[in-house]
């Protein structure tokens, strides 16, 4: 009761513009140490992902991330309105993304049956979380993903069967995400227990839990709803690629 409480009043202090663009919040903020690009167009280096922003949908944002994006690139976008790409770039996948945030936060726990062990992941560990994540698809998920926060992980032996952590960090609140479980591993509430700890770690920081997912997605968001998240808003999503 006691993170419940505290995030709900630290939610009701975070002003919303915070999270109305939250990858251009975390770029000039909290990840701006890691930021490629300018005032009109940020980005993730490609080696963590894909993710970019700008202030706003605009031809010189456009133009600002081409460079950025490389010849061929592929870079990720959050708008409020359709995507609206100008030449030289295609459009490879859309779609409504709800953000969600933890007002409420409920944080479980509860003892891992037939040896499986719950730890802390580490840079060693990137290779097989890049695997699970491409077997999965959580999201985006690369070596360097690791860099933007704690991650944890359950193992049965040496292999890496779920995980979850941390990605966008924006002041007052961060980002959960990379959630997933391999197949063999399903319907034992491997996500439910990451995501507590994961959310525990960002409550007692005192800070707010959120995530994204896709609209569509009725599972995850059941799942997400029952440990106390609500839907805040939605974005269009836009994967983009330089043609040239």
């Amino acid at each position: 009761m006691q993170a419940e409480n505290q995030a709900q009043t630290l939610s009701e202090a975070l002003p919303s513009e915070l999270l109305d663009n939250p990858i251009w919040t975390a770029l000039t903020t909290n990840h701006a140490h890691l930021a490629l690009g300018d005032g009109r167009a940020r980005r993730y280096p490609e080696e963590i992902g894909p993710l970019s922003g700008m202030p706003a949908q605009s031809a010189e944002g456009y133009e600002a991330l081409r460079p950025l994006a490389g010849p061929r690139g592929v870079v990720a976008l959050f708008f409020h309105e359709p995507p609206r790409l100008p030449a030289g770039w295609t459009l490879l996948r859309g779609g409504t993304i709800f953000q969600m945030i933890a007002n409420q936060p409920s944080i479980l726990s509860a003892p891992l049956a037939n040896g499986a062990e719950l730890r802390p992941l580490t840079t060693a560990d990137a290779p097989a979380m890049v695997a699970l994540a491409e077997l999965t698809e959580p999201g985006p998920f690369r070596l360097r993903t690791i860099e933007l926060g704690n991650f944890f992980g359950i193992f049965w032996s040496d292999r890496l069967v779920a995980m979850a952590g941390k990605r966008m960090h924006l002041p007052g609140c961060v980002e959960v995400s990379a959630v997933c479980t391999h197949p063999d591993g399903r319907g034992r509430g491997y996500a439910r227990l990451l995501m507590s700890r994961v959310m525990d770690e960002i409550v007692q920081s005192g800070r707010v839990p959120f995530l994204h997912t896709f609209a569509d997605n009725h599972g995850a968001i059941h799942l997400y709803e029952s440990l106390g998240y609500t839907v805040r808003q939605s974005f269009e999503l836009a994967v983009i690629q330089r043609e040239d």
